[in-house]
């Protein structure tokens, strides 16, 4: 609404006057007030966001004209290569991520030991081959923490159809010095719809609507016995004396896992544990295009003799490696806020059967890109902007529940028998957060895990408070393609281990492009997947949230406190309930 022209001069008197004195009573009232000393977070939020768009202007000249996303993805990617947890190239990467960070500008750059992790170990080798009754050249890769086959080993395939324990007593005596097919030929259905796909309104449409009905748990009773009989079939291969193991490769989204594309990770070995000395994996084990396992399998099953050499060539560097994360900053200026902190982040381990381009080397060089854009800027934040770049995220989030867990907070976890033997993210909680005060002290934490895709939007993890605050940021990015909030959760990756101690920690909806048919865990997870345009595109969006959020007078809303521990009483059923319904004693109700 606007002023009659006559009014102004009086308005801008009294204004000027009234204004101080406003001021200082408010200033005043808030030193008495019950709301002094509590955390910003708490406070209730403007209605309207203070952007700077000189500086939104300035990152994006930076981020997409001046760009050197690609130049930190080929360094990483092609000059130290897969990064599996433990290895020796992945202590390479912390090391030349610590440095770059250091050289573009970044203070207190260093690494920190989130423990230990289990064994390192090196592929410098795979090849497998059909001797019998044709020669035939395989497209195969050892499968993590795989042993080594000392040398070329020769010998005739079998196949176990193994579905429940009791299956492996009709192969007792018969898979000495065997090389073993282990798991059921699928069906290579033809490539039928693209593997590179582009989100259109459509898709956005279905990832902002909230599910009405909870999704899936991955952990399933049904995946523990998976686990469980894997174990068992490893056991039963070292007592047997089997050769060794070839499994074959599993699908991808639209059938992309075809044509000389494996997936190779801990899901396509024998254990979830087999980086850990006491569960290594008793056998050399490769991973088989679906092509060349079905041209074995069927063999076999019109019961022609085959047989197979291969060599696993393979180097093991230690049994108590650590895991270490890189950290380093922008220090905060801000006299009142300098020791509140906004983290930025991704996971810099991979797989080891390419070079963890998409997974998740392009989350770590934007990221990276995103300390340097800033840093280009000379931007004096109000609050320290923290970079981490993640380990062990692969086998559980390692490395930033670790650095959560030094720092801020953690969920204890149940030490019952039969947790122990889970992975630390499948156990249930043993009692409420304990939280460290650090934990006030950080707003929100922003992490790229989709693959190279652009930024199209965010998930807000259901802090519904985060609405309209983003809802003003995004305004002038939507130009940039980025338009969507979604409220709800998504998983599988290390801003989880921020929101379970109650810190906001956010993933970016990102274009999937071959992401889940083509490269994810895959051997074409190369620096050719990578697109630039998005990258720079990924790092400028990032770059601004997380100025954003350092400039801002408060920190992000915050959602309740989590209280993992009583999730199962709250989902179960309510009692006494029906009419007429007779009690029942819980030992009779659990035999029931």
């Amino acid at each position: 609404m606007r002023y009659p022209k006559r009014f102004s001069v009086t308005i801008t008197l009294l204004l000027y006057f009234v204004l101080p004195l406003s001021a200082s009573d408010k200033s005043k009232t808030n030193a008495n007030s019950p709301d002094a000393n509590k955390p910003s977070y708490e406070l209730p939020q403007p209605a309207k966001e203070n952007l700077d768009y000189n500086m939104y202007q300035q990152i994006r000249i930076e981020g997409l004209t001046h760009s050197h996303v690609m130049e930190y993805a080929s360094a990483l990617m092609d000059g130290i290569g897969p990064r599996l947890t433990g290895s020796p190239n992945l202590k390479h990467a912390n090391e030349w991520t610590r440095d770059q960070l250091a050289a573009m500008g970044c203070t207190n750059a260093h690494l920190e030991d989130w423990g230990e992790f289990g064994m390192g170990w090196q592929q410098l080798n795979t090849w497998t081959r059909m001797a019998s009754p044709d020669t035939a050249v395989f497209i195969t890769q050892a499968a993590p923490w795989s042993p080594s086959s000392n040398g070329t080993i020769s010998g005739q395939a079998i196949w176990m159809d193994v579905k429940k324990e009791e299956d492996l007593d009709k192969y007792k005596g018969k898979i000495a010095g065997k090389v073993v097919l282990l798991g059921d030929m699928r069906e290579v259905k033809p490539v039928d719809k693209p593997l590179f796909e582009r989100d259109d309104e459509k898709d956005l449409a279905k990832i902002i609507e909230h599910p009405l009905v909870p999704e899936p748990e991955y952990f399933t009773p049904e995946l523990k016995k998976s686990i469980d009989l894997r174990q068992k079939i490893s056991k039963f291969l070292a007592d047997e004396h089997a050769l060794a193991v070839i499994l074959p490769s599993r699908d991808g989204r639209n059938n992309g896992g075809s044509g000389g594309t494996i997936f190779v990770d801990s899901s396509r070995g024998l254990g979830w544990f087999s980086y850990q000395r006491e569960h290594i994996q008793p056998v050399p084990v490769v991973i088989a295009a679906i092509e060349n396992y079905g041209r074995v399998y069927r063999l076999l099953k019109a019961n022609v003799p085959v047989t197979i050499e291969m060599n696993v060539d393979v180097k093991f560097t230690g049994d108590h490696e650590h895991g270490f994360d890189t950290i380093a900053e922008i220090p905060g200026t801000d006299p009142k806020l300098k020791d509140e902190v906004v983290m930025v982040g991704g996971h810099l381990d991979s797989w080891a059967a390419a070079t963890g381009a998409t997974d998740n080397g392009a989350g770590t060089v934007v990221a990276m890109e995103v300390m340097r854009i800033l840093n280009a800027l000379q931007v004096k934040p109000r609050r320290t902007i923290r970079i981490g770049l993640w380990t062990g995220e692969e086998q559980g989030l390692f490395g930033s529940v670790g650095y959560v867990k030094q720092h801020f907070g953690f969920v204890p976890l149940s030490t019952a028998p039969d947790q122990v033997k889970l992975p630390e993210w499948m156990r249930k909680p043993a009692g409420p957060l304990v939280l460290k005060p650090e934990q006030q002290k950080i707003s929100g934490y922003f992490n790229v895990d989709n693959g190279s895709g652009k930024i199209l939007g965010i998930y807000l993890q259901e802090n519904i408070a985060e609405t309209p605050i983003f809802a003003q940021w995004i305004e002038p990015l939507k130009d940039l393609g980025v338009t969507a909030i979604s409220v709800r959760n998504t998983e599988g990756t290390d801003h989880e281990s921020f929101d379970a101690v109650g810190i906001p920690g956010f993933q970016f909806i990102q274009d999937k492009l071959d992401y889940s048919s083509r490269t994810h865990h895959s051997n074409m997870d190369t620096y050719e997947r990578l697109q630039p345009g998005d990258l720079a595109q990924a790092a400028t969006v990032e770059a601004i949230f997380v100025y954003n959020t350092a400039m801002r007078d408060q920190m992000l809303p915050r959602k309740p406190l989590p209280h993992p521990e009583l999730e199962e009483q709250r989902k179960a059923p309510l009692k006494k309930l029906m009419p007429g319904e007779i009690e029942v004693e819980e030992k009779d109700a659990k035999e029931k």
